[in-house]
């Protein structure tokens, strides 16, 4: 009887270990996804970064690559600093942007469901300065605006809580939230466990520009005045939301994580 009852307690100590496990990982950001028709997907990076920038990409994108259902591939930058966006990848850019308040922002544009272009970008103005100018923080930018051009949020939005160990975590002390953690991937499968009919990414690793452009292309990205209406924002204001219908039945949401 007693070693009946172990068994049975071991396997609901697993089921709840499990479920815990699920919920954890529960971080996506709506049902957005590239369209794609089998797995692992491969997602263009497009690198308009300079070189003291490089080797942050590349970490990140070895990284996110270590998921089972998608690859990360650096490809040379479609625009050059400018970072305009082009459907079926992700164009990563830097610059002094000004002190607009912002530190990085990763922008996708979504056509139903499906993520069909996107951007990240970090703004040297504030990663000059001795506060930012770190390892740790240019890892946790990188690493999450990468991270939500995939389809993931925050796994946590409170900056009172312990550092999870991941870069998808709100937090003022980046030391241990600078690369993904196995709930990024556990949501990264659940988020691709289903295939599409059509895909949304590119076809090509190069001559992005060749490519071809959808609406927004016009817009001053590079201004908070032009992202549209505020979705969400946490209680300290270090990051936000934003979402602008640009018509035609694509949408715009920008991340963004304020300097302090």
């Amino acid at each position: 009887m007693i070693k009946k009852y172990s068994v049975i307690f071991g396997v609901l100590a697993a089921v709840v270990i499990l479920s815990a496990s699920i919920v954890n990982a529960i971080h996506s950001w709506g049902n957005y996804h590239w369209a794609r028709t089998s797995n692992p997907l491969t997602l263009k990076l497009g690198d308009n970064l300079s070189s003291d920038w490089d080797a942050y990409l590349s970490t990140t994108s070895g990284d996110w690559s270590v998921s089972s259902v998608l690859d990360t591939a650096i490809v040379s930058g479609a625009y050059l600093k400018n970072c305009k966006p082009v459907n079926g990848r992700v164009e990563v850019c830097n610059k002094k942007y000004g002190r607009n308040g912002w530190l990085g922002v990763a922008q996708i544009w979504v056509s139903g469901d499906h993520i069909t272009k996107g951007a990240v970008k970090v703004n040297d103005t504030y990663f000059n300065t001795p506060t930012y100018n770190t390892e740790a923080w240019k890892n946790l930018v990188m690493c999450q605006e990468v991270g939500h051009t995939l389809g993931l949020d925050h796994q946590d939005e409170n900056f009172d809580n312990p550092n999870l160990g991941t870069c998808m975590d709100y937090t003022n002390d980046p030391s241990t939230n600078q690369h993904p953690n196995q709930h990024d991937y556990d949501q990264l499968e659940l988020i691709y466990t289903h295939l599409d009919g059509t895909t949304t990414l590119a076809s090509k690793l190069a001559g992005g520009a060749a490519l071809p452009k959808g609406n927004g292309d016009n817009v001053d990205l590079d201004n908070p005045s032009a992202w549209g209406k505020s979705l969400r924002k946490d209680s300290r204001e270090n990051h936000s939301l934003f979402g602008r219908d640009l018509g035609r039945g694509e949408k715009l949401f920008t991340f963004v994580i304020w300097a302090n």
